[in-house]
């Protein structure tokens, strides 16, 4: 694997008087899929929020490419190759599927470059690229989600909860698109709570705890620290 592509440095954040981040640092390499786990109100999706420009990190750096982004604002990121999926999609719903990735490559930095028809196969929708967005499954809308986020072009893809409500066929036709894209040298942070789902993705995970960083490392020995197993299920460590 090729150097870093994102860094975070000692990346702090408030809301008020309550603290969110607290000195989480970390780094993801091209063509990686890292899990970021923890139980609801660990941060998970703040960090994300944060990297991907939504919010702005009260201290610390965030490099990539090698260089700060922890002040540029979310639409100069997404032309830099940072680009997010949302728990909830945000798609254009009285759009069809085709003109919802037509409208997010002509706002990313990959321009006319974007083979849409290829974004279609590539999350199986081609043969509903004439559909209302808003008629879509709960699936579709993710997967269409997914397909705006990568007609930006992205090299680094924040993907919130995607698995959520899906059933196992589901599940597995998104892990295998997301190890596809990962082949492709785009580098994947993936917040999610299905640990069977992740585990078929990933073996590095980031385990966070009202804020702070818990354990860096495998599922498997995750599984095994006794402050992330009280973290999760309560109880003194």
């Amino acid at each position: 694997m090729s150097s870093e592509l994102l860094r975070l440095d000692k990346v702090n954040k408030r809301f008020g008087g309550h603290v969110v981040l607290a000195d989480v640092s970390f780094a993801v390499a091209p063509g990686e899929i890292l899990g970021l786990v923890g139980p609801n109100g660990s941060g998970k999706t703040t960090t994300i929020n944060v990297i991907s420009g939504l919010y702005r990190a009260d201290s610390g750096r965030i490099l990539f490419d090698g260089h700060p982004v922890h002040h540029v604002p979310m639409h100069r990121l997404a032309h830099l190759g940072i680009n997010r999926t949302f728990q909830v999609p945000k798609t254009f719903r009285d759009m069809t599927v085709r003109q919802n990735i037509e409208v997010a490559a002509h706002f990313g930095h990959a321009g006319a470059t974007v083979d849409v028809e290829a974004i279609l196969r590539d999350i199986d929708l081609h043969k509903q690229a004439g559909k209302i967005a808003g008629s879509l499954t709960v699936n579709q809308q993710k997967l269409l989600d997914l397909g705006r986020a990568l007609a930006t072009g992205p090299k680094l893809l924040l993907v919130d909860e995607i698995g959520a409500g899906l059933n196992p066929a589901e599940l597995g036709g998104i892990a295998d698109l997301l190890r596809k894209l990962a082949q492709r040298g785009i580098a994947l942070i993936v917040v999610e709570h299905l640990m069977a789902f992740l585990g078929s993705i990933t073996s590095r995970v980031i385990v966070l705890g009202a804020g702070r960083m818990l354990f860096e490392g495998s599922l498997d020995a995750a599984s095994r620290q006794p402050e992330v197993v009280a973290a999760f299920f309560g109880g003194e460590v």
